[in-house]
């Protein structure tokens, strides 16, 4: 994309018909202040919201009743008379006036398809994309396209569902396909959301094939290139406050990148999530935010909602100007710039097209983030030879395509790092030389971990909730060993609160290195995201640096919630040092409130010899040393976010 802009907002305009003298306080110059208050350059605006009704005059839908104006061609030539970008939204699997008007639209689901939809509770219903509502609604979009020509199409709240109307329940039929099956379903909603998508891109390029079109599905499969190729610029849910946490976007940015040169990392404004009218996060959490979209190779966008009356809150963008002011200094730096990385995760979510990563997934996220590594989030279609790495965390069965790609990978002097069933065959096999013979599944729940290295509590045995499997050891280096405990917890059998401890008279091995493989007997990183034991982490780390050695592309001294990222801009390499303090407030909110500095973080980057080492933005040489093929240098002070260039 030619035109991507770092510094966006998604402005929410969800607004009921029974609110009074909507837009009535719309002022275009009012507008234009208020945004560049917030150092904005793009602001997604509303065709069409979730309550179902356009926010300009229209011939295929209704007008919210209370406005008296076309507010949506307002807000685009107000925008465009100040250069900022103006996407535009349609609610498409939200249209609470047609679900009320048109009860044969709605999504049924399997257990209730047969019984009258509830309208009693506050609240949206989902449509099908297998009704005559799919026709209104490329109705909708054209009239959009006819009238004002967006640069982007924002469609939310779609995906493939699963439906059991009438419509969905008898052109499956139709097809030979059984509703109550459900590989058959799972065939049919991807059929029917492929059309969705194809009527969608037909209905907006036939009028500007320069048009973009985002889907909005709220997260981006992994290993589902089918959608994502129907996808011009990707943007990423992920508001820390709203259930997400601070570890989400990482994860999701370390797989967006792979896929496109282009992303947005979407936060909010709000203390918590969507929907909120006066709510508000500090702006130092904001400015965190911002700071770790850039870092991650992203642009950034921030949610707000607009007031009914067409007004633009200024203390919202006054806070949003906080980070965006910064953001706007840093743009010279982030503009082109790659995320470089030294290891891949294959993600458990991309294996045979589920979700079936989960908690393994996380828990790979987490270690490598809190030990500041540089990683990606891999499908099966990457090319593994771009990594110095692969983890294969805890579930992925090999089938022979993965087995010949692995060892191919592993001739070519490519690390691995396995867990759980990860590597084995259907047989029980290993499929890649471990020096192992791998046994099954251990009865035993908890075990116990005993390392054969340094730990920072000494060697003992530490507990291990996650599942364990047994091995054999033929020709590899041991690691660590195991122990189980006298017996598990059942009613007759139980010791303690928890678990009976560890039994001595058996010990096995648990994890082992043999050349360029490390096998861990625990599905090790769900365990880590479930329990999150710091002794987790220190193994899962020792086995990577043991396989690295010293071929790390960058270290630094940032602590665990810090984040350490390096991108290549040209000739320039540009290190992110990120540090922000969370708390937790109410039941659940992870917030970011005061700042915490680091002081003299020291860093070091493998590159060519540089001339020069700057602190941006502000412009200031630091000094360096170079010796081995890698640059070392202290950085004074980390304030939320600091930016280093090697030139």
């Amino acid at each position: 994309m030619s035109d991507f802009r770092l510094r966006q907002i998604h402005l929410d305009f969800h607004t009921s018909p029974l609110i009074p003298d909507v837009g009535a306080e719309f002022d275009k110059k009012a507008w234009q202040e208020t945004l560049k208050l917030g150092h904005v350059d793009s602001i997604t605006v509303f065709s069409k919201c979730h309550h179902g009704y356009s926010y300009h005059p229209t011939k295929v839908n209704t007008m919210n009743p209370t406005l008296k104006f076309d507010l949506l061609k307002a807000q685009l030539d107000a925008c465009e008379e100040i250069g900022v970008r103006a996407p535009v939204y349609i609610s498409a699997g939200l249209d609470e006036k047609d679900a009320v008007e048109h009860h044969e639209w709605l999504q049924r689901h399997k257990d209730n398809w047969m019984e009258e939809p509830d309208f009693s509770h506050a609240g949206y219903h989902c449509l099908c994309f297998n009704t005559a509502y799919l026709d209104k609604l490329i109705a909708e979009i054209e009239e959009v396209m006819e009238l004002y020509n967006p640069c982007e199409i924002f469609l939310d709240i779609v995906g493939e569902r699963s439906c059991y109307c009438e419509k969905c329940r008898n052109d499956m039929a139709a097809l030979g396909l059984d509703y109550n099956n459900d590989d058959d379903m799972e065939k049919f909603k991807k059929q029917v959301y492929r059309n969705y998508l194809d009527r969608c891109e037909e209905a907006v390029h036939k009028h500007n094939p320069n048009t973009t079109i985002f889907q909005n599905s709220g997260h981006v499969s992994k290993g589902r290139r089918d959608l994502i190729d129907t996808i011009d610029c990707l943007e990423l849910e992920s508001l820390p406050t709203g259930g997400w946490g601070y570890d989400h976007f990482p994860m999701s940015a370390a797989y967006a990148r792979t896929q496109r040169e282009e992303f947005l990392g979407m936060t909010g404004k709000f203390h918590k999530s969507w929907g909120e009218f006066g709510g508000f996060k500090h702006p130092n959490a904001l400015r965190y935010e911002a700071a770790l979209s850039i870092a991650q190779g992203g642009g950034c966008s921030i949610g707000d909602q607009m007031h009914p009356e067409g007004l633009l809150n200024k203390a919202t963008f006054g806070l949003v100007g906080k980070a965006y002011s910064e953001v706007e200094a840093k743009e010279p730096w982030c503009k082109g710039a790659k995320y470089i990385a030294d290891i891949a995760v294959l993600a458990g979510e991309a294996l045979s097209g589920r979700n079936e990563g989960g908690l393994s997934d996380t828990g790979a996220n987490r270690i490598l983030l809190e030990t500041n590594r540089l990683y990606n989030f891999i499908d099966l279609e990457d090319d593994f030879s771009k990594y110095k790495m692969l983890i294969l965390p805890d579930v992925w069965k090999f089938d022979e395509s993965l087995k010949e790609r692995i060892n191919a990978y592993l001739a070519q002097g490519g690390k691995l790092l396995i867990s759980g069933v990860s590597a084995v065959d259907e047989n029980n096999n290993f499929c890649v030389d471990t020096g192992l013979k791998f046994i099954g599944e251990n009865e035993f729940r908890p075990t116990y971990f005993i390392p054969k290295f340094d730990t920072v509590n000494g060697t003992t045995e530490y507990l291990m909730r996650a599942k364990n499997y047994r091995f054999e050891n033929i020709d590899a280096e041991i690691i660590s060993d195991g122990q189980n405990p006298y017996f598990n917890r059942t009613a007759e059998h139980f010791c303690s609160h928890q678990h009976a401890p560890n039994d001595r008279s058996l010990t096995y091995p648990t994890a082992a290195i043999k050349g360029n493989v490390a096998y861990i007997g625990w599905d090790i990183f769900a365990g880590y995201a479930e329990y999150g034991d710091y002794h987790i982490k220190e193994l899962v780390a020792y086995a990577i640096s043991r396989l690295m050695g010293d071929d790390f592309t960058i270290e630094s001294t940032v602590p665990d919630r810090g984040v350490t990222t390096l991108l290549q801009q040209g000739e320039k390499k540009i290190v992110h040092l990120l540090y922000a303090h969370t708390t937790k407030r109410g039941k659940d909110t992870e917030v970011i409130e005061d700042v915490v500095p680091l002081y003299n973080v020291d860093v070091k980057v493998k590159c060519d010899e540089p001339k020069k080492v700057i602190l941006v933005p502000q412009m200031e040489e630091i000094d360096f040393t170079y010796a081995d093929g890698k640059v070392s240098f202290t950085v004074p002070k980390v304030e939320i976010h600091q930016m280093i260039s090697i030139e």
